[in-house]
C-alpha cells in the first residue's frame, strides 16, 4: 500500500507527459500539413491552387463558363507569385480531433488589383458598346474573357503585397500523422488565400461613382474619332443632311479630342443615386455658331447666293459650318453634373452617352439650312 501511495504521483506525472507528447505530435502533424500544402502554392502548383480555389468562384457572376485552359493557370500562378506565410499559433482539440492553425498571410494587394480590374473592365465594356448598335459586349462577362483580363493586369502592373491573418481549421482521423489532418475547405479560406479578392470584387463601391465617372471620360478621351462618333450617337444628333454628317461629326469630335479636359469638383450620394458635379473644358459651340451664322448671313446675302440656287445655298451652307468647326480656336469651361446609379454590383451612368454628348457640344446643333429659296 505505502509502495502505492508513493508510486500514485510518478504515474500521474507520467501519463501527463505522454498525454503532453501526444499533443505535441498532433501540433507537429497539423503544422507540417499546413505547410506541406502551403508550400506547394509557393511553388506554384496549378493542382494545389485548384484545390483551394475554384476558379469560377473567382468570379462567379460570370454569364459563360469554360474549360480550365492554360491561360488560367498561368493567371493563377501569376496571382500566386508573391504569396507566402507564417504560422504564429496552433490550437489542438484532442478530444474533436481537430485542430486551428492561425497563420499571416502575404498576398499581393488584392483590393488595388480588384480596383484596377473593376476600371479596365468598365473601360472594355464603354469600348464595346461604341461597337455599333448599343451592343454591350457579353463576351466581357464570360469567364475566359475576365481571366485574361485578370492577366493582362498582372503582367502589365507591380503591385504591392499586403498581409491578412486568418485561420486554417484541419481534421484527423485519430492520429499524429501529418497526412492524417485534412484543410478544411470553406469560401472564407479561399477568400484569404487570394487576399480578400473575392470580396473586395463583390464591393459595390470598390469603384466610387466619382471613380466611375472619372473611367467614362478618360475612355472617352482615348477613343479614335470614329469610335467617339459611335459611342456618343453624333451623326444621328445632327440635323444637316446625310452627305455632311460624316464630315462634320469628325470634325466636332476632332475638335474635341484637342481641345477635351475636366475636373471633377463636388460629388453627392443619396443610397442607389449619386450626382457627380465637373468642370467641362470643351469646344465653346456658341463661338461657333456665331461665326457660322456671320459667314452665313454674308453668303446670303451676296449676288452669289442668289445664282447658286436653292440646292447650291444648302450645300453652301453645311461648307460654311463645317469650316467654322475646323478653324475654331475658342474653348469654354463649363459646369456639367452627371448622374450614376449602383445597380448593386457597381456604379453606371444613367444615361451615358447622352450626358456625356451634352457635356462635350454644349448647344451645338448644326445649322438646317433648308432649300427653300427664300430662307
Amino acid at each position: 500500500m505505502k509502495i502505492a501511495r508513493y508510486l500514485a504521483p510518478f504515474f500521474a506525472v507520467l501519463f501527463a507527459l505522454s498525454t503532453a507528447g501526444c499533443a505535441d505530435a498532433k501540433t507537429t502533424g497539423a503544422e507540417q500539413a499546413v505547410k506541406s500544402e502551403l508550400d506547394l502554392l509557393k511553388n506554384l502548383d496549378s493542382e494545389t491552387v485548384l484545390k483551394y480555389i475554384s476558379y469560377q468562384e473567382l468570379f462567379p457572376d460570370a454569364t459563360e463558363n469554360t474549360e480550365l485552359s492554360d491561360e488560367i493557370k498561368e493567371v493563377f500562378a501569376l496571382f500566386f507569385q508573391d504569396f507566402d506565410y507564417k504560422i504564429l499559433k496552433t490550437t489542438v482539440d484532442q478530444e474533436e480531433n481537430t485542430a486551428e492553425v492561425s497563420l499571416r498571410l502575404t498576398t499581393l494587394d488584392a483590393q488595388t488589383l480588384a480596383g484596377d480590374y473593376m476600371r479596365a473592365k468598365l473601360e472594355n465594356e464603354i469600348l464595346a458598346a461604341s461597337a455599333g448598335s448599343g451592343d454591350t459586349g457579353d463576351d466581357t462577362d464570360s469567364l475566359a474573357y475576365q481571366y485574361l483580363l485578370l492577366g493582362q493586369l498582372l503582367r502589365e502592373n507591380t503591385y504591392d503585397t499586403a498581409e491578412i491573418q486568418c485561420t486554417v481549421t484541419l481534421s484527423n482521423a485519430g492520429t499524429s500523422d501529418s497526412t492524417q489532418w485534412e484543410i478544411q475547405r470553406s469560401q472564407t479560406l479561399e477568400n484569404n488565400l487570394v487576399g480578400g479578392f473575392i470580396t473586395y470584387l463583390s464591393d459595390p463601391d470598390i469603384l466610387s461613382a466619382q471613380d466611375t465617372l472619372s473611367v467614362y471620360l478618360d475612355t472617352l478621351g482615348t477613343m479614335d474619332e470614329e469610335t467617339m462618333i459611335s459611342y456618343l450617337g453624333l451623326e444621328e444628333s445632327l440635323t444637316t443632311s446625310d452627305s455632311a454628317k460624316n464630315a462634320i461629326a469628325q470634325a466636332l469630335a476632332s475638335q474635341v479630342h484637342t481641345y477635351f479636359a475636366y475636373e471633377i469638383t463636388d460629388s453627392t450620394v443619396e443610397g442607389y443615386y449619386a450626382t457627380v458635379t465637373t468642370e467641362i473644358t470643351t469646344i465653346d459651340s456658341d463661338a461657333i455658331m456665331e461665326v457660322y451664322e456671320a459667314a452665313l448671313d454674308s453668303y446670303l446675302d451676296s449676288s452669289d447666293a442668289v445664282i447658286d440656287g436653292s440646292t447650291a445655298r444648302y450645300s453652301k451652307s453645311h461648307e460654311l459650318l463645317l469650316q467654322s468647326i475646323n478653324e475654331n480656336t475658342a474653348t469654354t469651361t463649363a459646369q456639367a453634373s452627371f448622374h450614376l446609379i449602383n445597380d448593386g454590383a457597381s456604379w453606371k451612368l444613367e444615361d451615358g452617352s447622352a450626358e456625356l454628348g451634352n457635356a462635350l457640344f454644349g448647344s451645338f446643333v448644326a445649322a438646317d439650312t433648308s432649300e427653300d429659296t427664300d430662307e
